[in-house]
């Protein structure tokens, strides 16, 4: 389960529409070209619409490859490299990580989103002597967003906060299928989404923070419901 999964629940949805259209398994480079993904997203965006996204778990990846042919250039810039691509036998070029997510953002700007939030990516479940190095993603989506004009959530440094004061072993059991690093349980879903709220709601005023419910939920179950995301005021 990702924080998509259960973050709906924090607002108040007779005045907004959240909408979780995140696929795992994407990097912010397969997610942007694959049609069934952002270019199906586009269309669907109106003026006054939000739009959150967290990319670079799988931006790592190799460029070129015949298994996930996912990765990118890991930086803010404009260099590019064209490939053949061994996995989808098409011609592409690829860009950087920071390239791809101020591209979400500036195509969002253009069919009237208010804003877009750029989330530095979630820690993975990896310790060394009881604490967490940050996720090296964060800088570039934070100079991205910068550049773009948007709002940088430092979800990563959130996230390894709440983690440190449960203690790897806690964090591990209770938050964590069994074996799992990268992917959440549902119970580690949900503090994720906590975080993004947090997020949302710390200085400087973000205008999404409206239509969030005055007294948040308790004890969310998990629906079994799974689904970038998209905010439409109503």
């Amino acid at each position: 389960m990702g924080w998509g999964n259960p973050i709906a629940s924090y607002f108040d949805q007779t005045r907004i529409n959240v909408q979780n259209r995140a696929v795992g398994g994407t990097s912010s480079r397969t997610f942007y070209s694959a049609q069934a993904m952002w270019p199906a997203i586009v269309p669907l965006i109106k003026p006054g619409d939000f739009l959150i996204m967290q990319f670079g778990h799988n931006d790592s990846g190799a460029i070129n490859d015949t298994s996930r042919a996912r990765g990118t250039f890991k930086d803010n810039g404009d260099e590019t490299q064209e490939i053949d691509n061994l996995l989808t036998h098409q011609h592409e070029v690829v860009h950087s990580y920071g390239w791809y997510l101020r591209k979400y953002m500036s195509e969002a700007k253009e069919k009237g989103a208010v804003l877009s939030i750029v989330c530095s990516p979630i820690p993975r479940n990896r310790w060394n002597n009881g604490s967490m190095a940050p996720d090296s993603y964060g800088p570039i989506a934070q100079e991205a967003a910068k550049q773009a004009g948007a709002r940088f959530l430092d979800l990563n440094a959130l996230i390894i906060k709440q983690y440190a004061a449960l203690g790897e072993s806690s964090v591990t059991a209770t938050l964590f299928p069994a074996g799992e690093t990268t992917h959440t349980d549902w119970a580690g879903a949900v503090l994720n989404a906590e975080c993004v709220i947090e997020g949302i709601k710390a200085p400087p005023a973000c205008p999404l923070a409206q239509y969030l419910l005055p007294n948040p939920p308790k004890d969310l179950k998990n629906p079994h419901w799974q689904g970038a995301l998209s905010f439409k005021t109503r």
